[in-house]
């Protein structure tokens, strides 16, 4: 009887040790949930931009080449070549520049520009014929008395230079040549040897004159012959100009400007005789001679 007791005493204790622990709790409390952690909020993403619609045939940007589309390049690979190039290229803008100044002083342009400004101031009209229809005419005339000049140029010097037949160098002195025997046949051998002797040269054969002694000489000598052809056309109306001023003198009339009365008897003279091709023949045959 008193060993069913410990037993049944053994069976108590070691029944409460096996109830669970939320068993054991109170019933009238209620079993509290275990506390979450409080969730971070996320941050809010950006708003995206709206896409803007096409425009209409809006032309597309042109995309960069890799490699260079142009090469441009000046003579050969060889630096002697392009420096000769550039070299050449320089001398010929140079004489492109220096055209007008070698036409006038090179050609016959000098001394017929100089007459017919002697003719316009003989004649008493300073305004015509006009500056511009001077030259003009000097200028037609140039082309016609250099004709056979051209020529020569053209088939010693530039048509076999465009066939390759001669260098650069050769064809400048092919083409000088023709000018350089013009400039003489038209200069005094007293202007040469003047400026053979300010360059110290002495006496010379005349083939072997330097351009830089034939060109001045040249320019003077045209001086000298247009003015004697100047002195020449204004005796004719020098003489009209004595009589006018004599007969109004010997009239009494004092106070008539003699240009006045005497300009229209020049253009009657001048007209009469055929003055402008007298003029033209004279310059013409001047050079030819």
């Amino acid at each position: 009887m008193k060993s069913l007791r410990l037993f049944g005493f053994f069976v108590l204790v070691t029944g409460l040790n096996l109830v669970p622990v939320w068993a054991q709790t109170s019933p009238s409390s209620p079993a509290q949930p275990a506390p979450q952690a409080p969730r971070v909020p996320s941050a809010p993403a950006a708003p995206t931009a709206p896409i803007a619609p096409p425009a209409p045939n809006a032309p597309r940007a042109p995309s960069a080449p890799s490699t260079p589309l142009i090469n441009f390049q000046i003579g050969g690979s060889d630096d002697r070549a392009n420096l000769s190039t550039a070299i050449q290229i320089v001398i010929v803008m140079t004489l492109l520049t220096l055209a007008p100044s070698l036409i006038m002083l090179m050609t016959s342009f000098t001394r017929i520009v100089i007459v017919l400004g002697f003719v316009r101031t003989a004649l008493g009209v300073p305004s015509a014929p006009a500056n511009q229809l001077l030259i003009g005419i000097s200028l037609f005339l140039t082309f016609f008395i250099m004709a056979p000049v051209w020529e020569q140029i053209q088939n010693q010097a530039i048509t076999p230079y465009m066939n390759e037949e001669i260098g650069s160098n050769e064809a400048m002195d092919r083409a000088v040549e023709p000018i350089r025997t013009f400039m003489l046949r038209q200069t005094r051998p007293g202007e040469v040897d003047f400026f053979l002797d300010l360059a110290g040269m002495g006496r010379t054969d005349v083939n072997d004159l330097p351009l830089r002694v034939v060109l001045p000489a040249f320019v003077v000598s045209e001086l000298r012959t247009a003015f004697q052809m100047g002195f020449l056309i204004f005796i004719p109306f020098l003489v009209i100009d004595f009589l006018v001023a004599s007969t109004l003198m010997s009239m009494g009339m004092m106070m008539m400007p003699p240009t006045l009365v005497a300009l229209p008897l020049k253009l009657l003279l001048f007209v009469l005789v055929d003055g402008w091709q007298l003029v033209v023949r004279s310059l013409v045959q001047s050079f030819a001679a």
